[in-house]
């Protein structure tokens, strides 16, 4: 990896993007990687639209500004569709990774996939003020589209940094992990 494999998170405020790209991050360092997570805070409340970036690498990172276009984009609420086009937020022959049962056709140059996230975390009892975290199931399978970090990672990634349901919320990493398909 010459440069640095960089991830999008587009959430809506409660989903827990921030928290995703965290784990993420503890994931690839538990693997030997550099990483880092980025939050980017606007104007939050709940349900406003959320980004959160990754920057991982095998070499030290430099660069810390918030990330252009990612390797990945992971997409935990697929009404923000609607709102951002996915190219400007994926790199040519990258993936995209969306909440949602089914996608039409992909737009662009790019390779798309599917999990249904909220099935995952509304099964686990995985819910706060009756919103289901859709973060981990997704977290899951973007870590397997990306072909960089492995569940083991993973889940030493939640048992470190994850208080509250531990358990579940591994379950929910394995369960996005297996789930995710191209669609």
């Amino acid at each position: 990896m010459d440069v640095s494999f960089d991830v999008v998170w587009l959430g809506r405020g409660g989903q827990g993007a921030v928290t995703a790209a965290m784990l993420l991050a503890q994931a690839a360092v538990n693997k030997g990687l550099y990483a880092l997570a980025i939050p980017f805070f606007g104007a939050e409340r709940r349900g406003a639209p959320v980004f959160a970036y990754n920057r991982i690498s095998e070499k030290t990172l430099h660069v810390r500004s918030r990330v252009e276009k990612g390797d990945v984009v992971a997409v935990l609420d697929s009404s923000l569709l609607g709102m951002y086009s996915l190219e400007r937020f994926v790199k040519p022959g990258g993936s995209v990774v969306v909440n949602a049962t089914e996608r039409g056709r992909a737009a662009g140059n790019f390779k798309e996939y599917c999990l249904d996230a909220v099935e995952i975390a509304e099964d686990l009892g995985l819910k706060v003020a009756g919103w289901a975290l859709v973060n981990m199931p997704v977290l899951g399978a973007v870590a397997r589209v990306s072909g960089l970090i492995g569940e083991l990672e993973l889940e030493a990634a939640v048992k470190e940094l994850i208080r509250a349901h531990v358990d579940k919320n591994i379950e929910a990493v394995r369960r996005g992990w297996s789930s995710v398909r191209p669609c």
